[in-house]
């Protein structure tokens, strides 16, 4: 989510520059722009990596932007695959 104590001091810009929106995540391996589906979770829906994460994360984590700190807090952790469609 944009909460003021989880970003910096421009909560709903991304690191790539982009407006936060539904459909964005965050990754710090695949380059801005990369297109991914979550399939188990979201079945086709397409996602794209617009913005980092803390660098203690790992490649193979992502974020997904949610509008609120509850509603990111009720989705909670999810060990699952996603597909790279394009990058």
């Amino acid at each position: 989510s944009s909460s003021p104590w989880e970003t910096d001091e421009s909560p709903f810009i991304t690191a790539s520059g982009a407006q936060t929106k539904n459909g964005i995540i965050a990754n710090n391996m695949l380059p801005f722009g990369t297109k991914v589906r979550i399939p188990a979770l979201y079945g086709d829906r397409i996602f794209v990596v617009e913005d980092r994460m803390n660098r203690r994360k790992s490649n193979y984590q992502i974020d997904i932007w949610f509008p609120s700190h509850q509603e990111a807090k009720n989705f909670g952790v999810k060990i699952t695959y996603m597909e790279i469609l394009e990058s």
